[in-house]
């Protein structure tokens, strides 16, 4: 069986649209996958079984990028087709079935349209891949037992971005003697390139010797299994959040001028802190230490689903 599945071009988007593919991996296990997506969430599905390959789209002047995906895929058949993009291209190609996502913004969960798509209710959950590599790469990086706890102090818009102090601040509450995660250490996740860097820097600094500088410096695969290795990740709205919630690592999304009903963490245990005024374009500055702890040991405090 091959099925063609074209997804997101972010990193977060990405990540929620595996649940769709493990849906139809356990339906369908000895189908071959071939996966088309952007540049930047490639990472995502390159340990994930039953990928015959995956074709990355770099969005290109009058939509060409379409017709270089034509070339990859127009000439074979397919037995189905799945596309997240909202794009006419599915309705192009040879296939038995073909599920299209509506093009456009729609009210509630991101999670709950895809799910839709195929009738999926609830929805199924996101997931990570990553393998035993991966798995050794983390345990280098986060030696000893622990605890630790994986910090995301940085997005794709400087308006998403908690402020620096108020992460050291939080990291200094929760590992406090007699605290959830007392003695913990931090890891400091980012993106590549130098605006991620700049916006880590501070809390970086700021946490010395008790952090170790992760960003821009590991693939997608080893950072999912960082973030399985950790206790808590906390962390403002991207694809790192939305990762770190599919390894069903306990996930703390910091939401400010985004939309938490649509874009909240998807995992076995999450949580949220949001801005007053959300989704105001400035209400991040009004997120306050207090509701982020409190969030945090509330999410803790869960019992951990069987």
């Amino acid at each position: 069986m091959r099925i063609l599945f074209i997804t997101a071009t972010r990193i977060g988007d990405a990540v929620l649209s595996t649940g769709l593919l493990d849906h139809l991996i356990r339906q369908h296990p000895q189908a071959r996958f071939v996966v088309a997506c952007g540049p930047a969430a490639e990472g995502v599905f390159a340990r994930m079984p039953g990928r015959a390959w995956t074709i990355v789209l770099t969005k290109r002047r009058l939509r060409l990028h379409w017709l270089e995906l034509w070339r990859e895929v127009g000439t074979q058949r397919w037995d189905l087709v799945v596309d997240l993009r909202g794009s006419a291209f599915a309705f192009l190609l040879r296939t038995k079935r073909r599920f299209v996502m509506r093009g456009g913004r729609q009210p509630g969960p991101r999670i709950a349209h895809l799910g839709a798509l195929m009738g999926l209710d609830p929805p199924p959950l996101p997931v990570a891949w990553f393998s035993a590599a991966d798995r050794a790469r983390a345990a280098a990086l986060l030696p000893g037992e622990g605890p630790w706890i994986a910090l995301g102090p940085t997005a794709n818009w400087d308006r998403k971005v908690w402020p620096a102090e108020r992460f050291v601040a939080l990291f200094e509450a929760l590992t406090a003697p007699g605290q959830p995660l007392a003695g913990a250490r931090a890891a400091i996740l980012g993106g590549p390139g130098a605006q991620e860097a700049a916006m880590a820097a501070p809390v970086l600094a700021a946490l010395g010797d008790r952090a170790v500088d992760l960003v821009g410096h590991i693939a997608l695969p080893e950072a999912a299994a960082v973030l399985a290795r950790a206790a808590l990740f906390v962390g403002n709205d991207s694809g790192l959040m939305h990762l770190s919630a599919a390894t069903g690592t306990p996930t703390l999304g910091l939401f400010g001028p985004s939309r938490v009903a649509e874009y909240a963490p998807a995992g076995r245990r999450t949580a949220t802190a949001i801005a007053p005024s959300s989704p105001a374009l400035d209400s991040m500055a009004r997120l306050t230490l207090e509701q982020a702890l409190a969030a945090a040991k509330t999410l803790l405090a869960e019992p951990q689903p069987a």
